[in-house]
């Protein structure tokens, strides 16, 4: 046998018992004899390194070293998921979806939901190609030297696989591995972790992989995400991913009923804890494709998932004090300071208050024993007071009158929960927060520049505004805190960068109440250029698709600002795009300007993300659900019954792929 065949033979062994032993928890072989094997394997590859592979068994040991983790921009975003807390929940669920895809006979996947932290993995060929953490659900940062250490995810599949696709789980820490984790490092004197989550998040970005590669990371996947997939089910394809050598938990079930999934929830809120890492509920898919495709996604979330949250943890402290909080808007959030106590594997030192009405309706006092919970949100909330340990000199809680940071007296818009500080362009804290909202990665992304640097600028008296920015020196910002000459070098050049940002997210980076990146999107598509907007009148505000009142009359008290309009010509002088590049523009041609389309069904000449594309490049709109405003079901095969019905009803003309080519192609 040849030196390469050698090699291949070994690597075929040990990517098998990797599989045996993590996957499949059967292993075939002892840990010494493993061992022996892949040290053989690590000789033969130094000693012929013309055969190096970067998918080689011996890469789950580790070595290589990150010391800046590249962004990288998901081909296909990462949604969260809507939350529910209740089985009344999940029936109005349900009743949406029957509501838009009609009479038809739904099948439920149901899969526990893990406390971890999510990756993407991409697979060419077979071949693990490259891992991308959540980040933002936009973009994410490249840790696939890291995950490549991780001994259940597999570095090349098994078996019939597609040429190129991505799966979704959780990195996590099963329990035992925490607990050894923690045991070490007590016994040599240091702070143990937290808990398993953080602790695995935390492991994906470690500048060097060999000591990811020490820690018993685990990965757990639960969906396939990509073009043409071999799978008409949610099930088929966690089904597929095993058959591939996935990890996927054996726990997911195929049920055919609400109650079915009722019945999943109840066994799992008891039998969770007998589980060997962390989970807090239940995840719920629609199971046919088919379906999924049909009810599509809002926002944020798809609607043919809905995530199941056990009832949470829930402890009682004191409440020791109140502070209030100012956001970047002027808001005002009340901030319990409590007594240290264990909630969910982390201490908890702070709660949210809210506002000034949970406050009145709770009669939360200082030095009160509160119920602190934490559900779904990352800060925990008080959700209650312990009357029966109540002090007689406990007093009712005053809100505060005046900002905390101003001075300025705050004031209660009408039909809104919060108090704001009218201060707007003398607080520090709204100051701040705007600067830091401006240089944030979804407005200008600007390297080297994060938000504890942005208060020490401002704290130092170098900027006032984000245009202040732009006339920032290198030697001016030297001497701040943490700040050597290559980091105040990448600051300025980061600032410099973001020159080159297009004029969407620039109109998202100033920060006009109410305009999100959506509005902003929608906004500069329509006006072309900052003078448009700034000149436009309510009623022409409100006359552009999908921009209400309240957002319209934002818009026009920003531009109404001297303050404002000064800012912006000074970035304008700095060379920022407060322009459309048409050069940017998709679109193809304006042949469905105008018009409103609804997808329907499976396609044969498009995918549908090309089929709405398609229609967006050629400047129509596409629409979630049939109106009287719809010009155009296009209806692939197995169209949604209850859209039929609906397009019928409303005399909505129904037409296919060749028809709708026809449409933009005449």
């Amino acid at each position: 046998m040849d030196i390469l065949q050698s090699i291949q033979v070994l690597r075929e062994e040990l990517n098998q018992h990797n599989y045996n032993y993590y996957v499949l928890d059967k292993p075939t072989i002892s840990d010494f004899e493993f061992d022996t094997k892949l040290k053989e394997l690590q000789d033969l590859e130094a000693k012929y390194p013309e055969f190096y592979d970067e998918n080689s068994p011996t890469v789950r040991v580790g070595g290589a070293i990150t010391k800046n983790f590249d962004t990288i921009q998901h081909e296909y975003r990462m949604y969260s998921l809507d939350n529910s807390y209740s089985k009344e929940d999940l029936l109005d669920w349900q009743t949406r979806c029957q509501k838009i895809l009609g009479d038809v006979d739904l099948e439920f996947t149901c899969e526990l939901k893990y406390d971890g932290a999510s990756i993407s993995i991409q697979y060419e060929n077979g071949k693990l190609k490259r891992a991308v953490t959540r980040g933002d659900g936009f973009q994410g940062d490249d840790v696939t030297n890291n995950v490549k250490t991780i001994k259940s995810v597999p570095i090349k599949l098994k078996n019939d696989f597609p040429e190129k696709f991505e799966i979704r789980g959780e990195i996590i820490l099963p329990f035992l591995g925490f607990e050894k984790m923690n045991q070490e490092l007590i016994e040599i004197g240091e702070t143990p972790y937290s808990n398993p989550r953080n602790t695995a998040s935390g492991s994906l970005k470690l500048q060097n992989s060999a000591e990811v590669a020490k820690r018993p990371l685990d990965c757990l996947l639960y969906t396939l995400v990509g073009n043409n997939l071999p799978i008409k089910s949610q099930f088929e394809g966690l089904q597929k991913a095993r058959d591939w050598g996935f990890k996927v938990p054996n726990e997911s079930k195929l049920v055919k009923s609400i109650n079915e999934v009722f019945e999943f929830i109840n066994y799992w809120d008891t039998h969770r804890h007998e589980l060997p890492y962390e989970t807090d509920g239940v995840v719920i898919k629609i199971n046919q494709v088919q379906y999924q495709e049909e009810l599509g996604y809002t926002a944020k979330s798809p609607r043919w998932a809905i995530a199941y949250k056990f009832k949470a943890e829930q402890v009682t402290t004191i409440l020791n004090s109140i502070s209030y909080q100012v956001g970047r808007t002027g808001a005002i959030t009340p901030v319990a300071n409590l007594e240290p106590v264990q909630l969910a594997g982390t201490i908890v030192k702070r709660a949210s208050l809210h506002n000034a009405d949970q406050i009145a309706k709770l009669d939360i006092r200082i030095g009160d024993s509160v119920f602190v919970e934490k559900g779904g949100e990352i800060i925990p909330k008080i959700i209650g007071v312990n009357l029966e340990e109540r002090k007689l000199e406990n007093q009712p809680t005053t809100y505060i009158t005046h900002c905390p940071e101003c001075n300025t007296e705050l004031i209660r818009i009408e039909g809104e929960a919060n108090h704001y500080c009218p201060n707007f362009y003398g607080c520090p804290p709204q100051i701040i927060g705007r600067i830091q909202h401006y240089i944030s990665r979804k407005a200008m992304d600007i390297d080297g520049l994060g938000g504890e640097t942005v208060a020490l600028l401002y704290n130092a008296g170098l900027i006032k505004n984000y245009a202040d920015l732009y006339e920032l020196t290198k030697d001016q910002v030297i001497p701040l805190e943490r700040m050597a000459e290559k980091s105040a070098e990448n600051l300025i050049n980061g600032i410099e960068k973001s020159k080159s940002i297009p004029f969407d997210s620039v109109l998202y980076a100033l920060g006009i109440r109410y305009v999100g990146e959506t509005v902003a999107k929608k906004l500069a598509k329509h006006y072309k250029n900052i003078d448009a907007i700034a000149s436009a009148s309510l009623m022409d505000l409100i006359l552009v698709d999908e921009i209400g009142e309240k957002i319209a009359k934002s818009v026009v008290l920003f531009f109404e600002n001297e303050i404002n309009i000064e800012i912006i010509e000074r970035l304008k002088s700095s060379g920022i795009q407060f322009e459309l590049d048409e050069k940017l523009n998709t679109n193809v041609s304006d042949k469905l300007s105008g018009k409103v389309f609804v997808v329907s069904g499976v396609f044969e000449i498009y995918s549908r993300d090309n089929l709405k594309k398609a229609i967006e490049d050629n400047g129509g709109k596409v629409g979630s659900s049939i109106s009287s405003k719809t010009d155009y079901v296009i209806a692939g095969d197995n169209m949604g019954p209850a859209k039929l019905e609906k397009a019928n009803k409303l005399g909505i003309p129904i037409i296919n792929e060749q028809e709708f080519n026809v449409l933009i192609n005449d």
